[in-house]
């Protein structure tokens, strides 16, 4: 009877929201950089394929939003401009504007359940889209076609493993107590 009411009580922790380590800042500086390294590999001008630079800068900008915001923010889409050879400021302006409706909504967004960040996170992603569009549109580039709509519904479905691994490291171990409910 015991182990049944202690399986009980576990159960009941696992549907509380856990309490998290603090971050380190190493591991955020870390992930920015890998996110930008994925960022510059060749995988061509496949429209579809999804921003994991821009992924990263909605997420640390939710969670962390005191050490990446907006100059973070410009500072790597400058980076991604220079290295893409594209219209300088491109990806400045788009990852700009991406760390400030960060920051702006990340009290809000982590009031709900992680499905529904990823609904919410999604215009998100989809109005950078469409900004970037405009802007290499009225830079002469050629419509690149409708499956560029497609990165930000991956992008939105991508929140939810990206969560759930840059959160990992600041999880504690579930170690309930009847004295020690935290």
């Amino acid at each position: 009877m015991a182990s049944h009411m202690g399986n009980r009580q576990s159960l009941q922790y696992l549907d509380r929201p856990q309490l998290l380590l603090p971050v380190n800042p190493r591991f955020v500086w870390t992930t920015l950089f890998i996110a930008l390294l994925i960022n510059m590999l060749p995988f061509g001008r496949v429209p579809w394929m999804p921003d994991f630079l821009a992924l990263t800068i909605v997420f640390w900008g939710v969670h962390q939003n005191k050490r990446v915001g907006v100059g973070t923010a410009f500072f790597l889409g400058v980076l991604m401009d220079v290295q893409q050879a594209a219209l300088l400021g491109q990806h400045a302006l788009i990852y700009t504007l991406l760390g400030y409706f960060a920051v702006t909504v990340h009290r809000r967004l982590l009031w709900f359940r992680l499905v529904l960040q990823a609904i919410r996170v999604f215009p998100l992603f989809l109005l950078v889209r469409l900004i970037e569009l405009g802007i290499r549109m009225l830079g002469g580039d050629t419509f690149p076609g409708w499956s560029l709509l497609l990165a930000p519904v991956i992008e939105a479905v991508l929140w939810l493993p990206a969560t759930w691994l840059l959160l990992a490291p600041q999880r504690r171990a579930p170690e309930p107590d009847a004295n020690r409910p935290l």
